[in-house]
């Protein structure tokens, strides 16, 4: 009997210290990118998710640290390679988790990105993908804070691209506010609601 208790509670510490391994791997990667050290952040969450082959939530992040990094670029060569990463992070990411609006709407971000960078070249063959993208989000979601506002940015980038009014989707926003003031989520690192932006998204809605 002791010698099964004493088995099991080194199976168990093995287990709590790996858990706290990766804790601290997260925990470091964030610190990494709120300190603008985007290389750094991009490189330790591929380490984690390396070492996490099973979980989606770091290779999703990493995905969207380069993402992220790739909007204001000039150089197109730049601009690919890191979104070519991305894009093999955002893999990673599906195969361990399918029709997760949370990486349905990076994609649709991913897509975003070259289309910011120009959109004589990439619009006509990403715009439409997006859309799908969005509205196969909101199905699987339809009260997802992120997915609404992502919705709604990508519809007010549109508008204004066709010299359209933004205002129809000021609710939306203000939806998105509501339903991330309440959001409750209980998976560890689960992305969370971006406030800030959505303040500022409504800012540019209302104009």
């Amino acid at each position: 009997m002791k010698k099964f208790i004493l088995i099991f509670a080194i199976i168990f510490t093995g287990v709590l210290s790996a858990q706290t391994k990766y804790q601290k791997g997260m925990q470091k990667a964030f610190t990494l990118w709120e300190q603008g050290k985007m290389t750094e952040a991009s490189q330790l969450f591929e380490r984690i998710s390396k070492a996490e082959p099973t979980k989606w939530i770091p290779a999703y992040y990493a995905a969207q640290v380069e993402i992220l990094g790739s909007f204001g670029l000039k150089d197109e060569a730049k601009l690919t390679a890191k979104l070519t990463k991305a894009q093999e992070f955002l893999d990673v990411a599906k195969a361990n988790s399918e029709n997760n609006p949370e990486i349905i709407i990076t994609q649709a971000l991913l897509n975003t990105a070259y289309i910011a960078f120009d959109g004589q070249k990439y619009g006509m063959t990403l715009s439409g993908k997006n859309a799908e993208l969005y509205a196969k989000a909101l199905a699987i979601a339809p009260n997802n804070p992120r997915v609404i506002l992502g919705n709604a940015e990508w519809n007010m980038g549109a508008a204004r691209f066709f010299g359209k009014s933004t205002k129809p989707y000021c609710d939306e926003i203000k939806r998105a506010i509501k339903l991330g003031k309440e959001e409750k989520t209980e998976e560890e690192f689960y992305p969370k609601f971006y406030k800030k932006r959505a303040l500022e998204a409504l800012k540019q809605c209302e104009k």
